[in-house]
């Protein structure tokens, strides 16, 4: 069955001014209401995609009372974001109130310790600093607090409220023109090691570091670089995460996980661990010397005797299950808190000094889960459709940030006693009251090998079983990422469906949240069970009768865009189009390109140059390898600034298809990374997208 196409290049670039903004008296606009056309219509579209406000980065006050926010909107005219907070009581009995105009983008808030004052930094003069706003003044009125050369990018006050830490780059090596001061034109990276870029950005000798600073009557007071002379990132890439730092209740120590080695070494390892830094006597000490994974995210319980953090065991393997482990300090004592499931827990507080909220994923949803250590019990907390990525908790109050495939992240309060939640922020009801959202539904197909396998179908706005529809297979990437009940400004299942698409999502071998053995079947085996998995479950769906069988599309990014090629050369006629975004195209020249040499090493196997049975499996499995069987009109995009997956890959790709006279088109954005994330780029490119499905499905 068709419908309207509403993606048409021309209504996409006039509709621009319908997510506007403009700058008055200094202070950025954003107009994220829907036009009269788009409340007709009534169906999400990329412009109002991009009208949703963004919740984020909640905070709860010492006293449980409030929780402080940051909801960051955009303008598609000015083609940018700004943030802004919000406070609002914790049992969501009353409105928000909005802290900050849009004289600046807001981030990183933080509760005074005794609850009167909430600071965070703000780049409204020009750089990110420190502010602080007075709650008692009911005007808001923010002050400035630090005056850093060239701005900082996070920072905590230690409890006693007598120290401050905060981030900020500094130059560690020279730079080109102070090797070479006699040749101000010249242009050129000199590079004699691994790893000389990093997911987006060349490595140009400025790192992050840790400093601290006294803090007294409100201002900063000195400062000291705790990781001087060091040639790497703190808080450690690509996340830069101030998670990755914390001060214990006494103030004299602070606690931060760190990779602490450069070059090749850096390029090979996932070896991060945790530090102890003590501002008396400038002492530093590696606290996880013994485990050769990933340590990351410290904590200090309430009570300053125990340690807890996320500890990845496996050497290289950048998926494996992030354990939440505790150290008791007065005997050393080490233990893991979720041993008794397979799965990671991705984000952890502390309730109190004894209790530990932590999410964890089960069946491609993601929970919240609590831990009592006197007891040595673990148990579920929440339950439904829905994920959580943030909890947080003081004393007896827990909160957390949730969404789902049909709602933008909002801020809900949980009753740990019997499993509810109440919804306590609303950031974007005035949208949902003006859109249909489609059905989505939980399915369990049976695989080629005879397991079972949860696959979300998500159905178009005012589905009619009576007609039949075109679909669309959703390819996850990762891999390791479960296809959960996720909101994004990319690859939204819900925006697909409403252009008249039942979305086919299958959480195929190589995902968490099914266990162990579920998750470790894809390293090494790009090209096996999984991908049978993918027409497990397009098969399953076409035999429905609300389904065009004549008339299916695949697409993905990532390891989805790998998936894509392959089931070019595999997949037998099934499908009328394909698109694929930032895919691995030939293993061997990812291989040689690729910036984090762990992830190849251990998701392919190792370099092509080391001819093992099993590895010539695995690059003979290569996509590349199987374009003489390539019939399918192909959709490819990529960012020239991916170096995680080098742009060159969907070149190639675009290449084969091209002199063999495929229908095919290359979107290439010269200012995007691994992901699209300019609002008016991602506009273009889903329009591109959908008016691509639309000529092979829907004409």
């Amino acid at each position: 069955m068709q419908r309207v196409n509403l993606f048409c290049a021309a209504m996409a670039l006039a509709a621009f001014s319908a997510c506007g903004g403009q700058e008055s008296n200094g202070v950025f606009q954003i107009a994220n209401q829907l036009t009269p056309e788009e409340k007709k219509q009534g169906v999400l579209t990329p412009e109002i995609l991009w009208k949703f406000g963004q919740v984020s980065d909640p905070q709860i006050s010492p006293d449980g009372r409030q929780i402080a926010y940051c909801v960051r909107r955009y303008s598609l005219s000015e083609n940018k974001g700004v943030t802004s907070l919000y406070l609002i009581p914790s049992n969501g009995e009353s409105s928000p109130v909005k802290l900050t105009d849009e004289q600046g983008s807001e981030s990183n808030p933080r509760w005074s310790a005794d609850g009167k004052a909430i600071r965070f930094i703000s780049d409204r003069s020009g750089t990110g600093q420190i502010w602080e706003i007075a709650l008692s003044d009911k005007k808001y009125a923010a002050k400035q607090v630090s005056d850093v050369k060239d701005g900082v990018e996070a920072f905590e006050i230690s409890p006693k409220e007598n120290m401050a830490l905060y981030v900020k780059k500094v130059q560690v090596n020279k730079t080109l023109a102070e090797r070479y001061p006699h040749l101000p034109k010249a242009n050129v990276r000199i590079i004699s090691d691994l790893m000389y870029r990093h997911w987006d950005t060349w490595d140009n000798g400025a790192y992050r570091h840790i400093f601290v600073s006294g803090f007294a009557y409100g201002t900063l007071v000195g400062e000291k670089d705790i990781n001087e002379g060091e040639a790497w990132d703190t808080p450690m890439a690509t996340s830069f995460s101030i998670s990755d730092v914390c001060w214990e209740p006494e103030g004299r120590y602070i606690y931060y996980a760190g990779k602490k080695m450069t070059g090749k070494e850096y390029a090979l390892s996932t070896n991060s661990d945790i530090y102890c830094y003590d501002t008396e006597t400038g002492a530093t000490a590696n606290l996880t010397t013994a485990n050769k994974g990933y340590d990351c995210h410290p904590l200090v319980s309430p009570d300053g005797l125990r340690l807890a953090w996320l500890s990845m065991e496996t050497p290289g393997y950048e998926s494996d299950k992030n354990r939440l482990m505790v150290m008791e300090f007065a005997t050393g004592f080490v233990d893991e808190v979720t041993k008794s499931t397979e799965e990671s827990a991705t984000t952890f507080c502390w309730g109190n000094s004894h209790t530990l909220y932590f999410v964890s994923g089960v069946n491609a949803t993601y929970q919240v889960y609590q831990a009592d250590l006197e007891r040595g019990t673990l148990a579920q907390v929440t339950r439904g459709a829905h994920d959580y990525s943030d909890v947080i908790a003081r004393g007896n109050v827990v909160a957390g940030r949730r969404m789902s495939m049909s709602m933008a992240p909002e801020l809900f309060n949980i009753n740990v006693a019997d499993s509810s939640s109440t919804q306590i922020t609303s950031t974007n009801s005035h949208l949902y009251e003006n859109l249909t959202f489609g059905k989505v539904e939980e399915r369990w197909i049976r695989t080629t090998d005879g397991k079972q396998m949860l696959t979300w179908v998500i159905f178009p706005p005012n589905f009619d079983p009576e007609k039949k529809y075109p679909a669309l297979l959703y390819c996850q990437g990762g891999p390791q990422s479960a296809v959960s009940q996720f909101w994004s400004l990319r690859w939204n299942l819900q925006l697909m469906a409403a252009q008249g698409y039942i979305i086919v999502a299958p959480n195929r071998r190589g995902v968490p949240t099914f266990g162990k053995t579920w998750l470790a079947q894809i390293s090494g085996d790009y090209a096996g069970q999984n991908i049978l998995d993918y027409y497990s479950a397009i098969d399953a769906l076409k035999a429905e009768p609300y389904v065009d069988a004549t008339k299916l599309g695949a697409l993905g990014a990532s390891y989805g865009g790998y998936s894509v090629y392959y089931l070019a050369g595999t997949h037998n006629n099934r499908f009328k189009a394909l698109a694929a975004h930032n895919g691995m195209f030939n293993l061997e020249s990812m291989y040689g390109t690729t910036e984090e040499m762990f992830f190849v090493n251990y998701d392919v196997g190792g370099p092509y140059w080391n001819k093992t049975p099993k590895l010539i499996y695995a690059y003979e499995k290569s996509p590349h390898k199987l374009v003489q069987r390539w019939t399918t009109p192909i959709l490819i995009s990529v960012g020239e600034h991916d170096y995680r997956v080098p742009y060159t890959e969907g070149l190639q790709a675009f290449s084969a298809a091209q002199l063999q006279g495929i229908p095919s088109k290359l979107l290439f954005f010269p200012d995007e990374t691994h992901f699209v994330s300019k609002p008016q780029n991602a506009v273009v490119w889903q329009t591109e997208l959908f008016s691509w499905f639309h000529t092979y499905l829907q004409e």
